[in-house]
């Protein structure tokens, strides 16, 4: 029975670490790459991946849904565990956009001056919540991010 449950948890629970950092909407601006600025982040210690996180996120947006777990941190901090970074985008009068990029912590070594250099996070998703749901959703999950509300579908 302990074996069960020690397996189930395992299986059920994973600490893929994320941070969620919120990014004004400007001019000149990649939505591809790190902004120099952020006005809020927050850190997830579990489930930060996008077919997790990047669903939660995107339905929060279309449809107000609350997403708990999440743990205010300084706008400087970055974790040296993250697996994920989210950036959303947004800004008076305009849509709300989303990017996803993967970590990279680790250096990497350059042949060229034979020292550690360190790799850059790599951005897997720019786009608007739909797209993040088309992307990233399920079947299995279909009925939670189904976008169409009507009767017939």
């Amino acid at each position: 029975m302990v074996d069960t449950l020690l397996t189930n948890y395992k299986i059920n629970i994973m600490s893929t670490r994320a941070q969620v950092r919120f990014a004004t909407r400007e001019e000149g601006v990649t939505f591809s790459s790190h902004p120099d600025k952020i006005h809020a982040q927050f850190y997830v210690h579990s489930d930060g991946y996008p077919e997790g996180l990047g669903l939660d996120i995107a339905m929060s947006v279309l449809k107000n849904d609350s997403i708990s777990g999440w743990e205010i941190e300084h706008v400087q901090d970055r974790h040296g565990d993250l697996n994920y970074i989210y950036y959303i985008w947004s800004d008076y009068d305009k849509e709300t956009w989303i990017s996803i990029f993967e970590a990279n912590m680790m250096p990497g070594y350059c042949e060229t001056c034979g020292q550690d250099v360190p790799l850059k996070d790599k951005c897997i998703f720019v786009g608007l919540p739909t797209q993040l749901i088309t992307k990233y959703g399920s079947q299995e999950d279909e009925s939670y991010y189904k976008l169409n509300t009507n009767n017939d579908g």
